[in-house]
């Protein structure tokens, strides 16, 4: 049986997935969207709406170029984790049309539906089904199903269609295209287009040793994966274990001491096979039912991998607490949907490292307010006050050493967006001024310390330029961070110190 290979590229992932939120949705329903990725130090687009592209943006532009020529851009920054997840969710879906589902980069699928086409009613009907979905999803896919992986790859992204169906034999179809159809990378495209080698039909015509001495072997190699001469599987990786256990009850349970107990007996469970794997949960889920149907549901974030019963025991307690029995409940279900790597270590000789205190007790506080409410400073690679550092979620980023943050010029404890001050425009600090309805009087002044705006980067609160800051200490007791604009001459306050 003749193998048959579907291609899927989803060219607007980054961009479709971004306005699946409600703000952004509501923000760029009607106007140009784009997503933008941090490249070196400057950020470009990576990925833009058809309105976006209507106004004549183009991937890899940089955003101050692009805010330019579109003042109303919407953008938003890209998330490359999220991404992979949804696509890694999507593969999972997409096991409906064929057994073997791979990822393809981080914008595509690859099918190998080899004998499993006349499911769906057809070549033709499961490519229609499939593209159906996808679009019910509001995604924009882009299918092609040829006898070659490469092929397949080729005329999703490069075939003028939405669905492109080939025979066995697709040398007709990629001769006009050109050398990057082969999933070849740009150097040697650029390379091929210097000497006039602009179409794949005019690589199959060069003696194979010519081609090798002067591009390498791999332009032979795709070419030969397109073509069917080199057999190029669809490896899918392999799906992680699932972690979860199940109790089964003879009689309806509703006391809390009952379902904690049951619980008990699901965690001893759970660990000891997460111990045999090497993993400790990060996130647990109670699944209750009910004997009328119905379902309750109890979940805990951990702030560390842990496989310590006694210890996730007690962080159940409350949200098992407050659960609605009804009538009894007749099963549990106990997973732990997010794991990581939880190696054997070396207890002190209090038992814990300092360390696994902290995330102790941010769990504790997480189960709570909720982990993402609990955030500390990382450093960031900028000279500008506001852009010095990026706020992350405490349990799920390492802490930075202190040699991390880059020693230079004290600054205040507080920040905030600049608050002009009314009235003056000399280039000494003001004697005495009037800030937040409170006239202040200068006692000291340190300074200047000039900086000016990162050109590369637009930000709309640098577009004044140059700033000279000063350390201002009043005789009412503020110390303030004042900074003096010279192009347009007046005076700011932007932080407090301690």
């Amino acid at each position: 049986m003749a193998r048959r290979i579907l291609s899927l590229w989803l060219p607007r992932l980054a961009s479709e997935l971004a306005l699946r939120q409600r703000d952004t949705q509501a923000a760029a329903m009607a106007g140009p969207f784009a997503v933008v990725a941090r490249q070196g130090a400057a950020d470009l687009l990576l990925c833009l709406n058809p309105a976006a592209e209507a106004h004549g943006l183009r991937a890899g532009q940089p955003l101050s170029e692009a805010r330019a020529l579109v003042p109303g851009l919407i953008t938003r920054t890209h998330a490359p984790q999220a991404q992979a997840r949804f696509l890694q969710v999507l593969r999972r879906w997409a096991l409906r049309y064929a057994p073997w589902v791979a990822t393809e980069g981080t914008d595509g699928l690859v099918f190998d539906i080899t004998g499993a086409a006349h499911l769906m009613g057809g070549e033709a009907a499961l490519c229609d089904d499939l593209h159906a979905r996808l679009d019910a999803m509001a995604l924009s896919p882009r299918l092609a199903l040829a006898g070659t992986r490469g092929a397949a790859w080729a005329l999703a992204r490069y075939a003028r269609g939405a669905v492109t169906i080939v025979g066995d034999d697709p040398r007709a179809v990629l001769a006009p295209m050109p050398p990057a159809a082969l999933r070849l990378p740009e150097d040697v495209c650029t390379a091929m287009a210097r000497v006039g080698l602009r179409q794949i039909g005019a690589l199959a015509d060069i003696p194979r040793a010519q081609l090798a001495r002067r591009f390498g072997m791999q332009p032979g190699l795709r070419l030969d994966q397109a073509l069917g001469r080199v057999a190029e599987p669809v490896n899918p990786a392999q799906d992680p274990p699932p972690f979860a256990v199940r109790l089964t009850l003879p009689e309806p349970i509703g006391l809390t001491s009952d379902v904690m107990a049951g619980l008990d007996r699901l965690l001893a469970r759970l660990c000891e096979r997460l111990a045999e794997t090497g993993q400790g949960a990060r996130h647990l889920r109670l699944d209750l039912a009910r004997t009328d149907g119905s379902r309750a549901e109890a979940a805990i974030a951990l702030a560390r991998p842990m496989r310590d019963p006694p210890a996730m025991a007690a962080l159940f307690e409350r949200a098992v607490d407050a659960l609605d029995a009804g009538f009894g409940f007749d099963a549990l279900r106990l997973s732990a949907p997010l794991t990581e790597a939880l190696p054997p270590a070396q207890l002190t000789t209090a038992h814990t490292q300092g360390s696994d205190a902290l995330a102790d007790l941010m769990t504790r506080l997480g189960n709570r307010i909720g982990l993402e409410g609990i955030t500390r400073f990382l450093p960031a690679e900028s000279h500008i006050p506001e852009r010095a550092f990026q706020i992350a979620a405490a349990a799920f980023t390492e802490a930075p050493p202190p040699d991390a943050w880059r020693a230079g010029p004290q600054r205040p404890l507080i920040l905030f967006p600049p608050e002009p001050l009314i009235g003056l425009t000399g280039r000494e600090p003001p004697r005495r001024f009037r800030w937040r309805r409170r006239w202040l009087t200068t006692r000291q002044a340190s300074g200047p310390e000039r900086l000016s705006p990162e050109w590369w980067l637009d930000d709309p609160l640098w577009r004044s330029g140059l700033r000279d800051y000063w350390r201002v200490n009043t005789a009412e007791g503020p110390r303030l961070w004042l900074f003096f604009t010279p192009q347009t001459p007046g005076w700011a306050v932007q932080g407090e110190f301690a």
